[in-house]
């Protein structure tokens, strides 16, 4: 008999909030998408293929709710949710210049979309091909969305032309890392 994929499930949680965190700008946000996505992937459980990929399937859940959600509540202003500052920033374990709640507000302040493929390359360490399919668009665009992001956080942090050099926090590496996360640590 083959496994119950619902028990595959609770595994990715951890990929799930950290990718619910670069969408949403907060974390009550983001724990009510990854609560959602939940529901939503537990209620269609019988459309998952077994023996593909949990986690691409869960994430594209969760960016299908979010952008939903996002154009339901168009007219509302989303504000940068200071909680969400205070709860990444602390101090790095390391001499780093760059502190983490500087690398927070720049990724905040980036298009969701940018936000988004950052997130899922950078920071969730996914193949550009598989953040295409995720987001519903071309390799292209997802490599074009993350090539800008870098690029508009290299600029708004004041980093130079090889970011590595001068970061030494491992999140905040991994996003800038035109290598993915583990790669270049």
């Amino acid at each position: 008999m083959p496994p119950d994929p619902r028990d595959e499930i609770t595994t990715h949680l951890g990929p799930l909030r950290a990718f619910a965190r670069t969408l949403a700008p907060n974390r009550d946000k983001a724990d009510d998408l990854v609560q959602e996505t939940l529901i939503k992937a537990l209620a269609n459980i019988d459309s998952f293929e077994p023996g593909t990929n949990m986690r691409a399937w869960l994430l594209t859940i969760l960016r299908n709710s979010y952008f939903s959600d996002r154009r339901r509540s168009w007219r509302e202003e989303t504000e940068l949710d200071e909680r969400l500052l205070e709860g990444l920033s602390r101090q790095p374990d390391h001499d780093g210049w760059l502190a983490l709640s500087d690398f927070a507000r720049a990724l905040v302040a980036l298009p969701a979309t940018q936000r988004e493929a950052l997130g899922l390359v950078g920071l969730q360490g996914l193949s550009y091909a598989e953040a295409a399919q995720i987001s519903g668009c071309a390799v292209g665009t997802i490599k074009s969305r993350v090539a800008r992001a870098r690029g508009v956080l290299s600029e708004n942090l004041g980093l130079g032309s090889d970011p590595g050099a001068e970061l030494t926090d491992r999140m905040t590496l991994a996003a800038m890392s035109t290598c993915g996360y583990g790669s270049s640590l």
